[in-house]
């Protein structure tokens, strides 16, 4: 199964990559429910989250063969043993009433090899038992309830098994295959009095209200985390009115963008929901990241101690991963920029890798004169004397981009003549374009589809605008001309042989003049099409559907060349790669595939999404994809190694468009929250945030020359962008790229260079022409 791919943090480890080069094989399970990992109790309060400041951890080897309930209570006698000991009457005290045990029957029991061997050494040195109960915190950190799992799960509540040094990590880390579900459940075992979690919540939470702005807006990130975890344990524990009155009284007091997550929550108020819920299951097996700045992150370190809050320091340790960063605290306002999705932010190790943003040369080629004519044709009137111009319009100079990927590093299609003469044409048009800008905006020419009954769920258009694709709710694939020259299927067979193959209008004569018509409709799926995708060169076209497959067609014929079939449940996108030959898919399984035409497997998949990929697309160099997903945040993932290079969050709802810059260097990405995101790919950063839409971004598309941005909304608006002034004078120093801190400019209406509104027409799809017209599409919707 392919595993989560996250960086692995310094606290518990997960499953490596697969192999660079070699597809992992599909996942039998969404990649949500990856394999649980189960931390042990963190010996050193900061090392238990802290980027950079913990050692990696070391599996430990499970205890000995004996029953649960034996090996529980040689623990608790240890532990007891150890607090007495140690003169730590009040912990003893406590634990004693936490686990029901009496004086005397500690004093009977003493400290037997095995129990002493559970401590992880002599059962007398007091480095161990400082080490196992952890700096500064008292012995009900591992109070152990009625019911707990055996102790090499090391579930909350259980002594950690190894023993380490003062300041380092230790920690069993329990790797299954497949995540078994009671085992991610067994970490939420009773642990603490059900009556006290509403006021350890409330005195947490009056302790960061009280704290200094400076770092009030940075702890506050604990409350939603903290509030889900303390909210399962008290289901899990079946303690149900008191997790009813938990959620009631503090509910209100989370971040709107958390309403949705928190609906799901509320339906979960016993044990036995917990089990099939893949939210809950997200929120177990991955650990919810907070940036915090260690003035902030000792602040609360000294008030957990001080107040003796075990509770939620174990939860802190157990569940969250705390990037801490040396400088000034962020303000809310970059806070609020960057959470919101459904694991928290993605951590600043995420985003180091280097990422080849550039673009490739374009390959030279000589194309003759006569060869071009043909081509021609259909153009106006016949071409002019063709310009010795080589390079692709797209790239700025002649010269290999300093930060383009090697010309061979992933294995590219090498160009037909039908390809060069497509970019001869491509350069001519080019030459025609115009030169886009904010005195300067583009007619817009918008295609609506009517009697459409709400069916239409996705649109593209050929490069060169002269085919529009729609897929539709009935299972059908629909296919346009938008310009005067017919669609025509190839002759059968038997006709094709009776054509002088050496004629000089071949291609003319293998096209069936019978079969011509404006529109042809493609029958295959037997679902909603939610995904489009016309090749490069035309010939081929894409669809993916609520079938669980994306079917290949061809356009000279008509028909249906392959299906492919990899993902089990829904596919909500494809797309092909701008040079063919490769495509990507993304689905309701989590992950997105990579796949070749000439292949019936995936070449890739792409793990790591918590919820469905809801889209894709190609970097313009072909060597990265972007995906979007339902759990709010955007990867990047390497073509090459199958790698996750890039983590963007920030957006408050799932992702529904995604747009890369001309050259390469900038993200644009669209969700249902009505924002419209600007990413700094080589840097990993966010750049800008377009605020306007009011409702879901579902169309993104940057202009030929990159000056202008242009969104299509539910709405029913287009919007404008000025990109040039958006991504000058970016601030990318080495602190801004260091901690993660933005700085977004207040009012995005600067950037807006003008609204367009519908009658009555959601736009679902947008599209630039060669010469920079503006192509819009969507169904008319009389509501």
């Amino acid at each position: 199964m392919a595993a989560l791919h996250e960086e692995p943090a310094e606290v518990a480890a997960v499953q490596p990559d697969p192999e660079a080069g070699t597809p992992p094989p599909p996942p039998t399970v969404p990649p949500a429910a990856a394999p649980a990992t189960v931390p042990a109790a963190a010996a050193e309060g900061e090392a238990a989250g802290a980027g950079g400041d913990a050692a990696p951890p070391k599996p430990t080897a499970p205890g000995p063969a004996a029953s649960p309930a034996a090996v529980d209570r040689q623990t608790l006698v240890a532990v007891l043993q150890f607090l007495r000991r140690s003169n730590l009457r009040e912990s003893e005290e406590i634990l004693r009433r936490e686990a029901r045990l009496l004086g005397d029957d500690l004093g009977a029991a003493a400290l037997s090899p095995a129990s002493a061997g559970l401590l992880g050494g002599s059962g007398s040195d007091a480095d161990s038992g400082e080490a196992l109960l952890g700096r500064g915190t008292s012995a009900a950190a591992v109070a152990i309830g009625g019911n707990v799992a055996t102790v090499s799960t090391s579930s909350p509540g259980v002594a950690a098994v190894a023993a380490v040094p003062p300041g380092k990590v230790g920690g069993a880390v329990v790797v299954e295959d497949q995540p078994d579900v009671s085992a991610v459940l067994s970490a939420y075992n009773q642990q603490g009095d059900p009556t006290l979690y509403e006021e350890y919540y409330s005195g947490l939470k009056h302790f960061i209200e009280c704290s200094l702005d400076c770092h009030r807006a940075e702890l506050s990130q604990l409350f939603y985390p903290l509030f889900v975890h303390m909210y399962l344990e008290l289901v899990y524990n079946q303690h149900e009115s008191e997790a009813k009155s938990f959620f009631e009284r503090f509910h209100g007091d989370q971040e709107c963008y958390y309403q949705d997550d928190l609906r799901v929550l509320s339906s979960l108020t016993k044990k036995e929901h917990m089990k099939g819920n893949e939210t809950m299951l997200d929120f177990r097996t991955s650990k919810f990241v907070l940036r915090i700045s260690r003035d902030s992150y000792q602040l609360l370190k000294r008030h957990l101690q001080e107040k003796q809050n075990n509770q939620i320091w174990n939860i802190v340790q157990e569940h969250l991963y705390i990037d801490i960063f040396d400088g000034m605290p962020r303000s809310k306002q970059q806070i609020d920029a960057m959470v919101g999705s459904l694991a928290g932010e993605a951590k600043r190790e995420a985003n180091k890798a280097k990422v080849f943003f550039g673009l490739l040369k374009e390959p030279e080629f000589d194309v003759p004169l006569d060869d071009e004519d043909e081509e021609g044709e259909n153009e106006e009137g016949k071409p002019k004397k063709k310009k010795p111009k080589k390079d692709n319009v797209g790239s700025k100079s002649k010269k290999q981009d300093p930060n383009a990927p090697p010309q061979n590093r992933i294995p590219l299609p090498e160009l037909k003549d039908s390809d060069k003469l497509d970019k001869v044409m491509n350069m001519k048009e080019a030459a025609r374009r115009v030169r886009l800008g904010p005195e300067c905006l583009p007619s817009i020419c918008f295609y609506t589809f009517l009697n459409a009954y709400q069916g239409l769920t996705a649109v593209d258009i050929t490069d060169d605008s002269s085919m529009i694709v729609g897929g539709f709710a009935d299972s059908t694939v629909r296919v346009w001309s938008v310009t005067p020259k017919k669609l025509r299927s190839v002759k059968t067979a038997a006709d094709l042989s009776l054509i002088d193959k050496e004629s000089d209008d071949v291609l003319e004569r293998i096209m069936d003049e019978k079969t011509a018509s404006e529109l042809k409709i493609l029958y295959g799926h037997s679902g909603p099409v939610y995904g489009t995708s016309f090749s490069p060169d035309r010939n081929y076209l894409l669809s993916c559907s609520e079938d669980g497959t994306v079917r290949l067609w061809s356009l000279q014929t008509f028909t249906c060349l392959v299906g492919y079939k990899g993902h089990n449940y829904p596919v909500w996108d494809t797309q092909f790669s701008p040079y063919g030959y490769y495509f990507v898919s993304g689905g309701h399984d989590r992950v997105a595939r990579l796949w070749a035409t000439d292949h019936y497997q995936p070449l890739r998949i792409f793990a790591g999404h918590l919820a469905d990929v809801t889209c894709t697309r190609f970097h313009p160099n072909s060597n990265y994809i972007a995906t979007g997903s339902a759990d709010r945040t955007i990867r990047l993932w390497d073509v090459l190694n199958g790698n996750c290079v890039r983590i963007f969050t920030g957006h408050k709802g799932p992702i529904h468009s995604l747009a890369f810059s001309p050259n390469g260097r900038f993200l644009a990405t669209g969700a249902t929250d009505g924002r419209v995101l600007l990413w700094d790919i080589g840097h990993g950063l966010m750049v800008g945030e377009l605020k306007g839409h009011t409702d879901t971004v579902y169309a993104l598309r940057f202009s030929r020359d990159g000056e202008i941005l242009a969104s299509g909304s539910m709405d029913n608006t287009v919007r404008l962008w000025d990109a040039v002034k958006a991504f000058e004078d970016l601030e990318t120093d080495d602190f801004t790229t260091a901690t993660g801190h933005i700085n977004l400019p207040e009012n995005s209406q600067d950037l807006l260079l003008g609204t367009y509104m519908t009658k009555s027409t959601p736009v679902i799809h947008l599209h630039f022409t060669r010469r920079n017209l503006l192509l819009a599409a969507g169904a008319y919707s009389s509501q």
